[in-house]
């Protein structure tokens, strides 16, 4: 009772290095994310933790 359990995923607000449109994508995504703006790569599935190809802003809790 009272102990936290820190989960090892996170979501992170990601800028695009194309458009510079924020979005949040998810540490470790299953499929690639694509900028909802100019549909530039952001997140490529890497078989567990995924390759955040844009910048990160922020590590969201």
């Amino acid at each position: 009772m009272g102990t936290e359990r820190k989960t090892e995923s996170e979501f992170l607000r990601v800028k695009c290095n194309d458009c510079e449109n924020e979005q949040v994508v998810f540490d470790h995504a299953s499929t690639s994310v694509k900028c909802n703006v100019c549909g530039s790569t952001l997140v490529e599935p890497g078989g567990g933790k995924a390759e955040i190809k844009s910048n990160i802003i922020e590590v969201l809790e």
